[in-house]
């Protein structure tokens, strides 16, 4: 059942860093990524959260591979420009696709009082897959906004090619239903202010 967005909603932010926009990321030096609108998608989350006054997370990457452009230690890693934390805003430190492995991502959720969370950043397939089936799993009400999340084109073992945009639908498919609720950015928006009748509206039972 989706529910008016109170102070137990957090929006959490999925690895918005420079790196993302390198082509080591989209299958190679030929690839690719889909939703080129992703970062206006997540801006507008944040500005709505913001003002809201909602807590915001946000997780930063630092690979363990040397050649990966999302480490910390190069300028790579570094947030997108106005997608930056703010004072005050939980940033979580991870190395695995999950933000909740390695992490004290859930204890800081269960001590803020967190109940449900809303999930945008990159990539659709990868981080935030994971990041949104944990939290399906440890029984948070878990949203996605697709529409402020991308993914790379990728490759199957057989050499079968897979274009970015069919990853990213596909893998919001696997998710929606039984992890999460998938809205669209508008929607999310709407349920900040929503009340009985909006949420009414947004689920299709006028």
């Amino acid at each position: 059942m989706i529910k008016q967005f109170l102070s137990d909603t957090a929006l959490l932010v999925i690895d918005a860093q420079q790196g993302v926009n390198h082509h080591a990321h989209w299958g190679g030096s030929n690839g690719h990524r889909n939703n080129p609108d992703a970062e206006v998608h997540i801006g507008n989350l944040l500005n709505a959260w913001r003002t809201s006054q909602l807590p915001v997370y946000f997780t930063l990457h630092n690979s363990r591979e040397a050649a990966s452009p999302l480490k910390l230690t190069l300028a790579s890693g570094n947030s997108i420009s106005g997608l930056e934390p703010m004072a005050g805003e939980r940033v979580i430190v991870k190395d695995v696709n999950s933000g909740f492995v390695g992490t004290d991502l859930e204890l800081r959720f269960r001590r803020d009082g967190i109940r449900r969370v809303v999930v945008a950043g990159f990539f659709t397939n990868m981080c935030v897959e994971t990041t949104v089936r944990m939290a399906g799993n440890m029984g948070f009400d878990t949203y996605l906004a697709h529409e402020a999340c991308a993914a790379g084109n990728r490759r199957s073992p057989v050499g079968t090619e897979f274009d970015a945009e069919t990853v990213h639908r596909m893998s919001v498919a696997n998710l929606h239903a039984e992890f999460c609720t998938a809205l669209n950015s508008e929607m999310l928006v709407t349920l900040l202010k929503a009340d009985a009748t909006h949420i009414s509206r947004v689920q299709g039972n006028e």
